[in-house]
């Protein structure tokens, strides 16, 4: 549907890739990790699921907006009235949801997980029951029951073998010492605790980052929690403020799951290419660049877990997440280099600066970012209306 509307076959893609990727890092299920942060992180899914949600929102906002400004730079429209679907076709399958209202709704009263999961299956089959085109006979129940049985073969084998790296990793404490090499690799490059702690959250990120390639969702985590977040814990005994136990899980987990769209690997831009008939690394990088939220976020939530929703209020979280919204359209300005109109690459500096004020929490980070982004929009505005006029005198 994009390479019909005239998006460039690597730009859409990347945007299949960014989008299916993002489904990983999106409560309330967080392709089954959530599950087992739970035991990981020793967090009730409750809390899991509502420190996912601002950074997931903001992930999914800043594609929406890098998308739409990649179509107003390239000057496309929308589809016809007549090829978009009917509301009212749409709503006669919104049952079809309910199944992840029961898993939601019984894990929030504390079923266990096994439990969950038997009674979300049972829903489905109930569900399916509404419409004939969805209704389950025998031969489906059993092609189900041959389809399940096979996908979690790759998951089991997977997870079975990221069970021995833990095993292996636990029982010598390779992961601690890896996290300690970490930590003396940045002392050693500066004796300033700040630099030393983004010096690394940088080295985790990389080993994150190499670690998650390749790997589904749950044995991704289970690896990176594993090898990588000893690193983010081992340097809370050099902070005044401890970073969060679960801001460190969410940090690895994100970044093990961002490596489906980091070059050279990235297998979802590799498979979306098979859609979009594009190259893959282009695509990749593509990716990378519409999900820039996912590398920016972590290192925002780490130093302030409020974007989180750690000891924080709803007047609070509100006041996060405009601001970080709109730090998100001018970051998805700078990456596009477009807004109303190009931007030169000045403006691109201002903008990356104005955005990470603005995600960053913080009242002064937030008023001094809001200030630089309304001066860039009546810039632009300006801009804009006087390459109109220009337009308009060359025509007539």
């Amino acid at each position: 549907m994009m390479r019909r509307l005239g998006y460039d076959r690597n730009f859409a893609g990347a945007v299949e890739a960014a989008a299916s990727t993002g489904g990983q890092i999106m409560p309330p299920i967080m392709g089954a990790a959530a599950f087992l942060m739970i035991e990981f992180a020793s967090e009730s899914y409750l809390n899991i699921a509502k420190a996912a949600l601002i950074p997931a929102f903001l992930y999914f906002a800043g594609i929406w907006i890098m998308t739409h400004l990649e179509a107003k730079r390239m000057g496309l429209r929308g589809l016809p009235a007549d090829q978009i679907p009917k509301y009212k076709v749409v709503l006669k399958k919104i049952h079809l949801l309910l199944p992840i209202l029961v898993i939601v709704v019984l894990l929030f009263k504390g079923f266990s997980i096994e439990r969950t999961a038997l009674f979300g299956i049972l829903s489905t089959i109930v569900v399916s029951m509404f419409l004939k085109e969805t209704r389950i006979n025998f031969t489906k129940f059993i092609d189900a029951l041959t389809s399940g049985a096979r996908t979690a073969l790759g998951v089991a084998s997977a997870t079975a073998a990221a069970g021995i790296i833990v095993g292996v990793v636990t029982k010598t404490g390779l992961g601690l010492k890896m996290g300690n090499t970490l930590i003396s690799i940045a002392g050693s490059i500066s004796p300033n605790i700040q630099v030393q702690l983004m010096l690394t959250l940088f080295f985790t990120m990389l080993t994150s980052l190499i670690l998650g390639m390749g790997s589904p969702t749950t044995a991704n985590y289970i690896i990176t929690s594993t090898i990588a977040l000893p690193a983010i814990l081992a340097i809370n005994d050099l902070l005044p403020v401890a970073i969060p136990v679960l801001a460190g899980h969410m940090f690895v987990f994100y970044f093990g799951i961002v490596a489906d769209i980091t070059p050279p690997v990235a297998l979802a831009a590799f498979a979306a290419t098979g859609i979009s008939k594009g190259d893959p690394i282009r695509t990749g990088f593509n990716a990378s660049k519409l999900a820039i939220a996912a590398f920016i976020i972590p290192y925002m939530f780490v130093l302030e877990p409020a974007l989180l929703m750690i000891d924080t209020n709803i007047l609070e979280v509100t006041f996060i997440l405009i601001s970080a919204i709109i730090g998100m359209i001018a970051i998805g300005a700078r990456m596009i280099g477009y807004w109303y109109t190009s931007l030169h690459w000045v403006e691109r500096i201002i903008s990356t600066i104005a955005g990470l004020l603005l995600i960053y929490p913080g009242l002064y980070t937030d008023a001094f970012g809001l200030v630089i982004f309304v001066t860039m929009l009546i810039m632009q505005v300006a801009k804009e209306k006087r390459q109109n006029a220009e337009r308009e005198a060359v025509a007539s």
